[in-house]
């Protein structure tokens, strides 16, 4: 073996020793404070906000805990969220009818599509009546941009939630300032003056403004949530979601094929290090044991009629039964 090789040998063995010697990271973790108040089991939860919201409230459906999700439907920006809870429903002026016929309320996402005006209100009314009857203890709002659209023919120039495919010319395009921003956080706040805040800020790329606009929306979301976090430190607090992918989770295979969504692994891990910090120690362990109750009930056996499959359901059920008793849930 030449001199060289030796070389090469000594300095690859160094390296792999030094690197053993020092245990290196292969990511910066992102350091999550507690809750003032973590969740426990009792608590009710409902998520309100961007499609990251409904990622997140589902994997707390899954893991058996109650949560309320996106009653409204996806919202991406403040004031959209707060005119959906503060305007008049009954207004005749929120809502519009399609060439289709189909009416439409300019608050809300497809959710509230109907046939009638009537069938169209009664849906935004029932969305109202779900969160007031849960009566949430803790909300978490999950903001997505600092942009919102309004009706330009409007002399109200009133703020949609969603645009419902009509043409841009339709609208006005702005963006909250950080003042703004700030006033209707803390606008969204005081509708829940007993319930605990969580702000997150989706990690979505907002590809269509470009992507140094779409950081400048993400940085003037961060900076009001602080703000009001710093004035409401009982009340408010804030999940990192948003630097957690980007700086832990980041490499495009924790993307969906679009490059812009985070991916349904990246979806787990955020949900993990949510648990980590923003749970109590009876919650995690209710956790643990459901977790093998959680894929039995979904394992979709090849004969579900056949006798096991049957006897596999109803041992499966027994087995909730008895979590549910030895954590003084309800069913």
């Amino acid at each position: 073996m030449g001199i060289f090789h030796i070389l090469c040998f000594i300095i690859c063995l160094s390296y792999h020793i030094f690197a053993y010697l020092c245990r290196m990271k292969l990511i910066t973790p992102i350091e999550i404070p507690s809750l003032p108040r973590p969740l426990n089991l009792h608590n009710r939860v409902a998520f309100i906000g961007s499609c990251f919201a409904e990622h997140i409230g589902a994997k707390m459906r899954q893991s058996g805990l109650p949560a309320l999700v996106n009653p409204f439907g996806v919202l991406y920006n403040p004031l959209s969220i707060l005119n959906m809870l503060t305007a008049n429903p009954m207004s005749d002026d929120l809502y519009f009818k399609d060439d289709d016929d189909r009416w439409h309320c300019w608050l809300t996402d497809s959710h509230s599509n109907a046939s009638t005006l009537e069938a169209c209100r009664a849906a935004v009314l029932a969305a109202r009546g779900k969160l007031v009857e849960w009566n949430p203890t803790t909300i978490i709002i999950t903001l997505g941009t600092n942009r919102y659209y309004s009706l330009a023919a409007r002399a109200d120039e009133l703020v949609v939630g969603n645009c419902h495919k009509c043409p841009s010319s339709a609208f006005v395009e702005r963006s909250l300032t950080i003042d703004e921003c700030t006033a209707t956080l803390e606008t969204l706040c005081g509708l829940f003056p007993r319930a605990q805040v969580i702000f997150t800020v989706s990690p979505y790329r907002y590809a269509k403004y470009g992507f140094h606009e779409s950081r400048l929306s993400k940085a003037v979301l961060l900076m009001s949530v602080d703000a009001v976090q710093r004035r409401r430190p009982d009340q408010v607090a804030y999940f990192p979601a948003y630097e957690i992918q980007l700086d832990e989770l980041r490499d495009y295979r924790f993307y969906g094929p679009d490059l812009l969504h985070p991916s349904e692994q990246a979806i787990d891990y955020i949900w993990e290090r949510f648990t980590e910090q923003c749970i109590d120690n009876e919650t995690r362990r209710y956790l643990y044991d459901f977790e093998p109750i959680r894929k039995a009930l979904a394992h979709r056996p090849e004969d579900p009629d056949s006798p096991a499959a049957l006897r596999f359901r109803e041992q499966t059920q027994q087995r909730l039964r008895e979590l549910m008793a030895k954590y003084n849930i309800e069913l």
